[in-house]
């Protein structure tokens, strides 16, 4: 079955590392660290721990699983895999479909990322800068197309350029500098937000159980609310981990590997807030959700901070980093499958590819100036109704679709999910399990998709 030509991860650590990439994006910093501290603290971390364990794990290595197994992208690993005559493979399409719409909105964030790092390395931001003025910035930021545009652009012509490299001369190899920077960032952070006097404030906040402040929003709540965090922060549903499964050895079995991508994108994920919440209590300041986070609040704390515009910009290009390594994943699925599905040259595939993203990244970028009167779905503008689409639709139906076709008779089938999934050494994924994928799993799923939906 496998692609004589097919390549291949140059080791064990670049796959997961590049995996983890891909997981590893804005989510994890605006939202997680928010979320974790509205909703009870470490008791919501406790839940989250047990829903990627119970949820989040057997997803991603039924797409991986899927991907190794085919040695294939999406459409034509359900081809592969399917009963003849079955028609599967029309989730790969809806998947691809999935990517593109992410990058049509991911890549102009990616972009406020970068812009913001040149930001504080010119020196936009001043010491005694009022707290309006701060998020002025912002403001005037999204008010000009071209200077959204230019770093929109800048982001996609890197990221096709980067793969149009391959996956090992490319993807990998960038990635592998990406993350590594991206951990000695994080720590280096981290510490010093340690060091601010009153961290330990913002710490007892953001970690210890608070059962006030579970009270405050019900037990339920949170425990929804760490499942949904839990399932999303990993992109399952759009095939994004399914084309690294295709390039995967098959010496390690992949429940062992989910695993390591797992505590890789928790480790950032905590650690996010280890360097927000006792930077926001340390200066008083409240730590909001979404891009003001990022773009006003933040810099708020940075710009009364010793030494801010160096802690600013090494936050910013750790974001950088952050969304830079979904970005260049994703787009290394579409160019992937671009290449398996018309046979055409990954250069060739890169060139076209680049040139649809940066047409249809265009509307989210004018959405905030140009077109700011254009609306759906009762307000939303270009990237709240394309993140709508994606977030809350394409990725919980795709991973029930991913579930369904392993873990029934009508698809690949258990046996043959379990057999790719336990090949090689490592974790094994015990067959007790398939009641639970069978019953219990897809209620859980539909429960997302439900709760996302109303």
């Amino acid at each position: 079955m496998e692609s004589q030509n097919r390549e291949s991860f140059a080791s064990r650590i670049g796959f997961i590392l590049v995996s983890a990439g891909c997981a590893i994006g804005i989510g994890n910093v605006w939202k997680f660290p928010y979320i974790t501290g509205v909703n009870g603290g470490g008791w919501f971390v406790l839940f989250y721990l047990i829903f990627l364990l119970i949820m989040g794990v057997p997803i991603l290595t039924m797409e991986l699983a899927v991907g190794r197994a085919s040695r294939k992208s999406a459409v034509l690993a359900y081809k592969a895999l399917e009963k003849p005559g079955s028609k599967w493979h029309i989730h790969g399409w809806v998947a691809i479909i999935g990517c593109v719409i992410l990058m049509m909105y991911y890549t102009t964030v990616s972009g406020w990322m970068v812009d913001y790092f040149v930001k504080f390395v010119t020196g936009t931001f001043t010491p005694g800068m009022t707290a309006d003025e701060v998020g002025g910035v912002f403001n005037t930021m999204l008010s000009k197309p071209v200077e959204m545009g230019f770093f929109t652009i800048l982001t996609i012509l890197a990221g096709f350029l980067i793969c149009s490299k391959g996956l090992q001369n490319g993807l990998e190899k960038l990635n592998t500098f990406m993350m590594t920077a991206l951990i000695i960032l994080i720590l280096v952070l981290a510490v010093n937000s340690l060091l601010l006097p009153g961290a330990g404030e913002g710490m007892s906040f953001y970690l210890i159980p608070n059962m006030e402040n579970v009270k405050k929003v019900g037990i339920l709540n949170a425990a929804a609310a760490a499942m949904n965090q839990s399932f999303f922060t990993l992109s399952l549903g759009v095939a994004a981990m399914e084309i690294f499964g295709s390039y995967m050895s098959k010496a390690q079995r992949l429940p062992g590997e989910a695993v390591r991508i797992c505590i890789l994108d928790t480790f950032v994920a905590i650690s996010s807030g280890i360097i927000i919440f006792p930077a926001c209590f340390s200066f008083g300041v409240q730590p909001d959700q979404g891009p003001s986070l990022i773009f006003v609040t933040l810099p708020n704390v940075f710009n009364s901070m010793a030494g801010g515009r160096l802690w600013g910009s090494l936050f910013f290009i750790f974001m950088t980093f952050a969304s830079f390594s979904t970005v260049i994943a994703v787009f290394e699925n579409i160019i992937s499958f671009t290449v398996d599905m018309f046979g055409i040259s990954r250069k060739k595939a890169s060139i076209i590819n680049c040139i649809l993203i940066l047409i249809l990244s265009m509307p989210c970028v004018l959405g905030y100036n140009v077109w700011s009167d254009v609306t759906f779905l009762g307000g939303k503008n270009f990237l709240d109704f394309e993140d709508f689409i994606v977030s809350n639709l394409l990725l919980p139906i795709g991973s029930l679709i991913f579930l369904l076709f392993c873990v029934t008779k009508w698809g690949w089938g258990f046996d043959n999910y379990i057999n790719e999934c336990n090949g090689g050494t490592g974790l094994k994924m015990p067959r007790i399990f398939k009641p639970y994928f069978q019953f219990v799993l897809p209620i859980l799923i539909l429960i997302i998709l439900i709760r996302g939906l109303i």
